[in-house]
């Protein structure tokens, strides 16, 4: 079932998916997820992700909890980028590097929405070189409930050659509170993860897995892999990295022992970004709890950061003129 809850003063407009598994509550700014809620081990229902407690904060603060990203997720260096020989200027918000779409990315925006029988459908249309991005997109994103499931899908069309790549950035943690997520239990399917420098962007070059605290192909307790003394998670502050996965579905299990509750993560993208809230600042979010670092996780799917200036001729990124962009990625929440 969808319903509207609300129409706020501010033109945003909080929405609810529910059936007998889930209850997920999301607004049109920014198609972000304000909250995830689901049994536990002892059957409360728990809210699983972190924000704030009214919708006008998510415009107010950086972090981009639980919204959609783009038009380009994460960052790009020095916020420039060649496609089709000629030099496009994005806005530098990141260190030298634009991230996130720039300084009103996809998750500042208003969507329109429509409620298509159970499927939550909004539409954005980012008009030629808004950010300095190429072409007038059309996007649609697609939230629905299958069962224990939610299955967010994004599909796009541009007029004009120009990059894509769509993320979500929602905080988990699964003890229902920002707390710390050192006793998570994490899988992640990746031999695998991008080597990045000290702002954060990749360089090209890959490290494996194997005797090093990214190795997270048997779950592991993110503290023990986190507090390892290790070159990348220094420059990271932790984790910060993309993990390329070696499977094609099922590629991440997050598990939280204290209520039992586990996320399984699909997607059909290669990668995500791992992320261990390391700039999370002691803001105050629901219930005015502080959220400090490493207080959530966030797992990014998407394509290669800044790819565009390390393949500029064979970018999975360019989305051609006419071509349709698509990927889905599906978050089960279960009890063990």
């Amino acid at each position: 079932m969808i319903k509207l809850l609300e129409k706020r003063p501010s033109g945003i407009d909080v929405l609810r998916l529910s059936n007998d598994y889930l209850e997920i509550d999301v607004m049109n700014f920014g198609c972000t997820i304000l909250k995830m809620k689901t049994k536990d081990k002892n059957g409360f229902m728990r809210d699983v992700v972190l924000g704030y407690d009214y919708p006008e904060d998510y415009a107010q603060y950086d972090g981009y909890l639980g919204a959609l990203v783009g038009r380009t997720a994460n960052r790009i260096k020095n916020g420039r980028f060649t496609l089709n020989d000629k030099e496009y200027i994005l806005a530098v918000n990141n260190g030298p590097n634009s991230l996130h779409g720039g300084i009103k990315g996809f998750s500042y925006v208003l969507f329109d929405y429509e409620i298509i029988g159970e499927k939550l459908k909004f539409h954005y249309l980012s008009k030629d070189m808004e950010e300095g991005y190429p072409g007038n997109l059309k996007l649609t994103t697609t939230y629905e409930l299958k069962d224990d499931t939610f299955v967010a899908s994004y599909e796009a069309e541009s007029d004009k050659d120009t990059i894509v790549n769509i993320t979500n950035h929602t905080y988990f943690n699964l003890n229902g509170i920002p707390s710390r997520i050192d006793a998570h239990e994490l899988r992640i399917d990746a031999d695998f993860f991008a080597i990045i420098d000290k702002y954060g962007l990749v360089t090209g070059e890959f490290m494996g897995v194997e005797k090093s605290p990214f190795d997270f192909r048997t779950p592991k307790e993110i503290g023990k892999q986190l507090n390892q003394n290790h070159e990348q998670l220094i420059i990271g502050k932790g984790y910060d990295h993309p993990f390329v996965f070696s499977e094609p579905n099922d590629q991440v299990t997050l598990y939280s022992p204290m209520t039992g509750i586990e996320l399984n993560i699909s997607t059909n993208l290669p990668q995500a970004q791992i992320y261990s809230a390391n700039y999370l600042d002691g803001r105050l979010g629901k219930n005015g709890i502080p959220m400090y670092e490493k207080s959530g996780i966030c797992i990014e799917t998407q394509m290669m950061p800044n790819d565009i200036n390390l393949h500029p001729n064979t970018s999975t990124t360019i989305l051609k003129k006419g071509k349709r962009y698509e990927s889905m990625t599906s978050y089960q929440l279960r009890v063990r």
